[in-house]
């Protein structure tokens, strides 16, 4: 499994941003997205088999775990992020499912739940219909590339949830691999701008936002 959810990355090479960039509003149309492009890149057969046997996984996002203070621990992360979450997505059931959802796909690909958060509010602000001017998709802005690539050729699915958040885990992953371990080319990667500041500065910011301290396990 991925680290805690309450354990914070290292927040290094970032600047004061005030708020989220967020894309122009249209109305009776899908909202513009604050995101760049992944780039179409040749992957060797390997790492493209790997990818779609992690995106073709049947294994459902449902948080298990081995004891008792673990699940504890998780509901009151659940209690705290909701609250969190409630200006953005109103729905009570529609959030909870979310959330599960972000921390099981998170730690499934061994990313930190609020880097994940972070990065979701800077490219989509939770809004999963949204789209960028360059075409990426859903609440982690997916090109639609890659599910030619990696997953069954049907773009629309990038606009559901569970599929959305799969996609992006795994393709960061594959990102943060890709760059050793250096989250900050990590992110400029998976926005397109790879070796510019901006993107990964606003991700490692509004992860602060999302960031748990579990006061009640002390």
């Amino acid at each position: 499994m991925g680290p805690a959810a309450d354990r914070g990355l290292p927040l290094s090479r970032r600047l004061a941003l005030g708020g989220v960039a967020t894309g122009a509003l249209m109305l009776a149309l899908p909202r513009s997205a604050h995101a760049g492009a992944q780039i179409e890149e040749p992957l060797i057969d390997s790492v493209r088999n790997a990818l779609s046997a992690a995106i073709h996984s049947s294994s459902p996002p449902k948080p298990e775990f081995q004891d008792t203070a673990s699940r504890l621990a998780y509901l009151r992360w659940l209690g705290e992020m909701s609250q969190r979450l409630k200006r953005k997505v109103a729905d009570h059931q529609e959030r909870i499912e979310l959330l599960q959802t972000v921390w099981y796909e998170s730690r499934r690909a061994g990313l930190d739940v609020s880097l994940v958060l972070g990065l979701i509010q800077v490219e989509s602000n939770f809004r999963k219909w949204a789209i960028s001017s360059a075409g990426a998709r859903g609440l982690m802005q997916v090109m639609p590339f890659w599910t030619r690539v990696i997953g069954d050729g049907d773009p629309n699915q990038l606009f559901k949830m569970q599929p959305n958040l799969r996609f992006g885990c795994v393709i960061l992953r594959h990102y943060l691999d890709r760059e050793r371990g250096d989250l900050f080319l990590t992110l400029g990667r998976y926005n397109g701008s790879r070796g510019r500041a901006p993107y990964p500065d606003a991700v490692f910011s509004n992860q602060r936002l999302w960031a748990f301290q579990d006061r009640t396990a002390d």
